[in-house]
């Protein structure tokens, strides 16, 4: 046992700073421990600190520490101290000494810490290269050609796999998406092989980090009653509530009680979904903490990686209490190297960034080069907008108005959701999908990813009075996603359903998305009819609500061959994702069509088989005639169905053939 270190005093006078602006920045990195069987190196940011000490425990949770070391202040307000032998096994944390800040400072693992014990309290001193699995050197990322190829699928790891119709033997697990060969009672592909069989390119995983809100001491396989909801540690969450940004969420591993456990299973996950050919995107939220008191940015360094209002107050524009300062330096580069640490340690794919307008343009554009340098097409894209009113200025906001000056970043397209289904503000109004006219633009504008496009009266779409994408590739076409009710719930909310129309409308939502120029993102569970009882926002409702009942995909699989046949339909024609703005402009155009139908043509994409294509969109209760150009067409989608046999129709240009009601038709030559 290390013996308790005397409490000296650094030898080095703290500076004065006028406010943290004044604060320096560390010469190196942010990493604060480095392991070695000789020796193991401690330092952490804390420019204002009168004095900062190490503290070692034997385990995550004994409330005697085995040693605790004064650190040395450097000239750029880093501490350091070096421990001679093998500390491997063993846990720290650190503890500031800072008089002129109002928070009472508690122990903390720092801002970086790759590996923690149970919930996330201590920092842990393991050999990274320990936690890599078998093969992990050999791991590649699937071949990807660029965004204009994406189609996505988000995901939760607990709610795919929770529900024991999944078939999995690690339920809500890291490792539920290493099983191969896992069903439904009824016999249909369920985890990574329902994944490989719908045809995505990518999983988009809900946030993955370590999260607050969890107890892990209640996580186990076993640890879910579907009855009452409980999940693990009683309680549920999604994870957006951020505590340790750089090391696994313990309750989505098998042993949260062992730190390298839950990295190497995380490993294991993302190393079988490149196996079976898809990337994985994670979901990131840098835009606030869940506990300001508790965060480790408060412990470490107080005051400074947050924004306040003039007053002196927390900045919200998150809506959860604060607001971090992406626009300060060392908040800068903590989320540039969190981001190079997934990528090279985890071979994470790409990014989505919760409140991504909450950052400012600058932070966002350095992510994009960092991403760009690795040259492995690596996505990054979040919401374009904020919770509430920021503390920089509108101009620097990382929003969708300002996506045209972040080139290869991309946007969700609230646009075209909303016009499909209604207002994200009420969830009982329908749209396009409830036959309402008004909305055929604001589709238009989606369909050619947000562009400006000649065709395109932007004056008439429903948010923006502008083009916000350089490049289609810079809009994200959806019609649901996790924070916001299924597909399935708005649907029978906002539309007096007749028998029949549920799926009708789910497959006609669905081939706007997948035909539309911009990235394709689809909700998990979308292609089997999920629903979440009409809950909006489900981020703490129990595993009842927001579990996958796998027999749905028994029940609705005309539905889910729908969207793995539109999938592979658009993964076939690069007419549907030509990738260029100027290629859009000048190939697709739209065709004249009365309220409530949306019709366009694509002629001479290149490098398509199709020469010529149209689709039309009719959400009307009754069909529409449509008259065809001279040529010869053939019926590719028609009347919900993706056509197993050619049928051509030829004429002279007054040939017409009837779309369905609420279907979608695509015909080509």
């Amino acid at each position: 046992m290390v013996l308790l270190a005397t409490l000296v005093s650094c030898s080095t006078e703290k500076p004065q700073y006028a406010s943290v602006d004044e604060y320096p920045s560390p010469k190196g990195s942010l990493n604060e421990m480095t392991y070695s069987p000789k020796q193991t190196q401690f330092q952490v940011w804390s420019p204002n600190a009168e004095a900062v000490y190490l503290n070692l425990y034997a385990d995550a949770v004994s409330a005697e520490a085995l040693s605790r070391t004064p650190m040395k202040r450097q000239k750029d307000g880093t501490w350091t101290v070096s421990l001679d032998g093998d500390h491997q096994g063993q846990f720290y944390t650190f503890s500031v000494t800072d008089n002129s800040t109002q928070w009472q400072l508690q122990e903390t693992p720092g801002i970086f810490a790759k590996a923690v014990g149970i919930n996330g309290r201590r920092g842990a001193i393991i050999d990274l290269r320990a936690t890599d699995p078998e093969g992990w050197a050999e791991d590649r990322r699937p071949a990807f050609a660029g965004a204009q190829d994406a189609i996505i699928y988000e995901m939760h790891h607990r709610d795919m796999t929770i529900h024991p119709s999944a078939g999995v033997a690690h339920p809500g697990k890291f490792l539920a998406y290493t099983e191969e060969g896992t069903t439904s009672p009824e016999g249909l592909a369920t985890g990574i092989d329902h994944l490989k069989e719908l045809g995505i390119t990518h999983v988009q995983i809900l946030p993955s980090y370590d999260f607050g809100s969890i107890d892990e001491n209640g996580a186990s396989d076993e640890a879910t009653v579907l009855e009452s909801g409980a999940a693990a540690g009683g309680s549920y969450n999604w994870g957006y509530d951020p505590l340790n940004y750089n090391t696994p969420e313990g309750s989505y591993s098998t042993d949260p009680t062992d730190p390298a456990c839950r990295i190497r299973e995380m490993k294991q996950m993302i190393q079988a979904l490149h196996k079976a050919g898809i990337r994985v995107i994670m979901d990131v939220v840098y835009n606030h903490t869940y506990d300001v008191a508790a965060s480790n940015f408060t412990n470490t360094c107080p005051g400074y990686f947050y924004r306040t209002t003039p007053e002196g107050n927390l900045g919200n524009a998150s809506g959860c209490g604060n607001e971090t300062a992406s626009d300060r330096p060392v908040m800068r580069q903590f989320i540039l190297e969190s981001i190079r640490y997934w990528v090279e340690e985890y071979h994470v794919d790409g990014f989505r960034f919760d409140l991504m307008g909450i950052h400012d343009v600058e932070t966002m554009n350095a992510v994009r080069k960092y991403l760009d340098e690795k040259g492995e097409n690596l996505l990054l894209y979040g919401e374009g907008w904020t919770a509430g009113s920021t503390q920089i200025p509108a101009e620097q906001c990382a929003v969708k108005v300002n996506v045209p000056s972040m080139p290869g970043i991309g946007a969700f397209c609230d646009d075209m959701r909303d016009a499909l289904r209604g207002p994200f503000s009420d969830d009982h109004q329908g749209a396009f999908l409830a036959g309402l006219p008004g909305n055929e633009e604001s589709i238009r504008f989606g369909i050619a990813g947000c562009i400006d496009h000649p065709e395109i009266e932007v004056t008439k779409v429903n948010y923006s009075k502008a083009a916000w994408c350089a490049e289609p590739t810079q809009c994200l076409a959806y019609v649901s996603c996790h924070d916001d009710m299924m597909l399935t719930d708005r649907l029978m909310a906002s539309v007096d359903l007749k028998p029949g129309e549920l799926e009708r409308l789910d497959k006609l939502a669905q081939s706007a998305v997948l035909t539309s120029q911009g990235m394709a993102f689809i909700w998990c569970g979308e292609e089997i009819a999920r629903n979440k009882k009409g809950v909006h926002n489900s981020f703490c409702s129990p595993d009842s609500i927001n579990a996958i009942d796998w027999s749905l995909k028994a029940k609705n699989i005309d539905l889910f061959n729908y969207y793995k046949g539109m999938i592979a339909l658009r993964k076939a024609h690069p007419a549907f994702h030509m990738g260029s703005a100027d290629l859009v402009r000048e190939h697709l155009h739209f065709l004249d069509t009365p309220d409530c139908v949306v019709a366009y043509r694509i002629t001479d994409a290149p490098n398509d088989e199709w020469k010529d294509v149209i689709v039309v969109l009719n959400a009307l209760r009754e069909e529409y005639r449509f008259t065809l150009p001279a040529g010869s067409w053939t019926i590719a989608v028609g009347d919900g169905r993706i056509a197993k046999e050619p049928f051509t129709i030829t004429g002279d240009g007054s040939a017409q053939i009837d779309v369905p009601a609420q279907s979608a038709l695509i015909v080509h030559q």
